[in-house]
């Protein structure tokens, strides 16, 4: 009987752990023992850091995206189709085409973080972003015809994915206004729901001077609750107001109502074992990237790690071996602070990360992962 691995989710997470599985169960799969399927509701794979780019002219939404079918694995079956819900109980996922349901023996959800802007009143019609395409181009656009005022650049709520790109934005920029002889004319301020600027102690207190440094506010504790878009201000529910002349707010992330209701989460996020990657509330099912419940960053890197461990644990499991792989937190982050300068940092659980100086060589070295990042998806690197 052959055993059915499914993957739900096209992201980071869900192409690299598809494309491990291939390559360590070959022989399964070419015997016919072992299927492996990714089912996702978009026929491209996004690379999200992209977007940081195309505010600033840097890259466009095209340079974020490539045909998933050139990056999975010829072994890896795939269905373009959105999953509506999970069965766990008789392990079974029904699709949104159809009456269809497809089992599995062992389950990866891999369906990233969700953006909800409509949680925050007026934020849709008085805010920007660069968490997507098309919030990343009207950005680009607002951003090439702004040249004075204030600008604003907001966090709405934790967690959220790349948690370094709303330091990056401001970061870059303010180099990108100097360069334009813009700067003077531009008010800077940069707001984050807790009491310091980064959800890392040590990334804020590297941040907070060089925030100071390039002349940008820094507010803490700052939490909209309402944006005016007509008298440009925001509301907090701490009872302050601060008027913008360009709001950049990074929206509200939440989960999956699909994790709710199969009871694998109560907000949204799957609930795992934060070392072995597997459900609390089922058995046989794992989580990877966003959507997985775990304490550290919604990054990239994390998603990537993370699916190598689900892909060895799974093996094993094929195999009838006891899986040893472990997940420890690791996470390796870039952190623009210029248009041409950047800094590096690693760190797992219960490791807060060292921030190296800024450099030119690090900036090009993040340019340079970027171009090689559809390597990674293919799970080459």
């Amino acid at each position: 009987m052959t055993e059915d691995i499914l993957v739900v989710g096209g992201g980071t997470g869900g192409l690299v752990v598809a494309n491990r599985l291939a390559e360590e169960l070959h022989a399964e799969l070419d015997a016919g023992d072992v299927r492996v399927t990714v089912v996702t509701d978009d026929p491209n794979h996004v690379y999200k850091p992209t977007f940081l780019y195309v505010p600033f002219g840097k890259k466009t939404v095209a340079d974020a995206k490539r045909p998933v079918t050139d990056l999975l694995d010829s072994r890896v079956d795939l269905r373009l189709d959105r999953v509506v819900g999970v069965d766990t109980e008789h392990k079974t996922v029904q699709v949104e085409d159809g009456d269809d349901v497809i089992g599995y023996d062992h389950l990866v959800l891999a369906m990233g973080a969700q953006l909800v802007p409509d949680e925050v009143p007026g934020l849709k019609e008085g805010g920007h972003h660069f968490y997507g395409p098309e919030g990343a181009e009207k950005l680009r656009d607002e951003l090439a015809t702004f040249t004075e005022g204030h600008l604003v650049l907001s966090v709405i709520g934790v967690p959220h994915m790349c948690p370094a790109a709303p330091l990056e934005f401001v970061f870059m920029v303010d180099d990108w206004l100097r360069e334009r002889g813009r700067r003077e004319d531009v008010q800077l301020t940069y707001t984050y729901p807790i009491m310091r600027a980064h959800g890392l102690e040590s990334i804020a207190e590297w941040a907070t001077p060089l925030l100071a440094e390039r002349d940008i506010a820094l507010e803490t504790f700052f939490n909209p609750e309402e944006i005016d878009p007509e008298a440009k201000v925001i509301r907090t529910m701490e009872g302050e107001e601060m008027e913008y002349d360009l709001l950049v707010a990074i929206p509200p992330h939440t989960g999956n109502e699909l994790v709710k209701a199969a009871g694998l989460g109560d907000d949204g996020w799957v609930a795992v074992d934060k070392h072995t990657l597997e459900a609390t509330h089922a058995t046989d099912v794992y989580a990877i990237g966003d959507i997985a419940e775990v304490p550290t960053s919604k990054a990239g890197s994390v998603a990537h790690y993370e699916a190598g461990v689900v892909a060895d644990r799974i093996a094993s499991r094929v195999r009838g071996q006891t899986p040893t792989a472990t997940f420890d937190g690791k996470t390796v982050c870039f952190i623009e602070t210029g248009m041409d300068e950047a800094t590096f940092v690693e760190f797992a659980y219960g490791r807060q990360p060292t921030v190296r100086a800024p450099s030119k060589l690090v900036h090009w070295s993040k340019l340079g992962y970027n171009e090689a990042y559809w390597l990674t998806a293919r799970g080459v690197l």
